[in-house]
């Protein structure tokens, strides 16, 4: 499953670093009952790849420039989800001001944008706050809800972070909501109870059908622009884990067909083995999605 790219000479001559696996690999485990529920192959969920632009690039000039570049670097096959047929669903999430514009560069190529966050509430005195109305007004169809920074140095807690997932459905849009331990919480081994409390409180209140909009996106926060790695045999476990906790807050239909991404320094030469797991379904890149040949080889991933 790929991306048709014309990647530029750069990639080229280090090739070999990005050898393309066999195949997605099947899922085991020595639990019979919970390999039932949760080990299962990615067929049937389309990959989304997903570009988040944080604070960058400084103009509307530069974000239209990586977002033409990007653009053209990738073939028919992308697409958005409604027109799922075997290709990858990208995402690009630029700052607020830079929205319709990019939208309009990168429109044609299939790829869809969305906002890197809203507020909760429909409108008011909310000086420097973003309604749901207003960023789908302008294009946008996810939303990124939950992002480590934005509970790191935002304040967002779980109880808006909520908010902020239920109001995207409720204006008919799509959530990425993401989750994901620090650094001291992987120390104290506490991954698994981090991510399991969040996806409880985050999702309260969400249906089952409402789900079927729902973008999971684990990001071990200590793995981000740190140089620490989690390995691709660890982030499918995390998947896994997070499948078998939807599994038991919805039922195991839920679990299979909910989208789970990837976020934590994903590059070129670690997004083949990522994408070859089964339990991984794309992924949330930052920095790398400020280089337009880089994104697109990641886009471009060989599984």
């Amino acid at each position: 499953m790929k991306l048709s790219i014309a990647l530029a000479a750069t990639f080229a001559a280090g090739a070999s670093a990005f050898a393309p696996s066999t195949g997605r690999p099947a899922a085991t485990s020595s639990n019979a009952a919970a390999s039932s529920a949760t080990a299962l192959s990615a067929e049937g969920r389309q990959p989304i790849m997903a570009g988040n632009w944080k604070m960058n690039p400084a103009t509307e000039d530069d974000a239209l420039k990586l977002a033409t570049d990007f653009s053209k670097l990738l073939g028919e096959e992308a697409c958005a989800v409604s027109d799922f047929e075997g290709c990858t669903e990208v995402i690009l999430f630029p700052p607020f001001p830079f929205i319709s514009k990019v939208k309009d560069a990168v429109d044609e190529a299939g790829i869809t944008v969305g906002a890197q966050g809203i507020f909760f509430e429909d409108k008011g005195a909310y000086t420097g706050s973003v309604a749901a109305s207003m960023v789908k007004s302008v294009g946008c169809e996810y939303i990124l809800c939950g992002h480590s920074e934005r509970r790191a140095l935002m304040g967002d807690d779980d109880v808006n972070i909520n908010k902020k997932v239920k109001k995207v459905l409720e204006s008919g849009m799509k959530p990425i909501l993401c989750i994901g331990e620090t650094k001291e919480e992987f120390d104290l081994d506490i991954t698994k109870d981090i991510c399991a409390m969040q996806l409880s409180k985050d999702l309260f209140g969400v249906t089952k059908e409402q789900m079927a909009d729902v973008v999971i996106a684990y990001e071990p926060v200590w793995a981000i622009g740190t140089g620490l790695v989690c390995g691709a045999n660890e982030a499918n476990k995390m998947h896994r884990f997070i499948r078998e906790k939807l599994a038991g807050m919805y039922d195991e239909e839920v679990a299979k067909a909910t989208r789970i991404q990837y976020g934590g320094s994903v590059t070129p030469e670690s997004v083949d083995a990522l994408m070859s797991m089964p339990e991984i379904d794309g992924c949330l890149v930052g920095g790398a999605s400020l280089e337009a040949v880089k994104f697109a080889r990641i886009c471009n991933f060989e599984s």
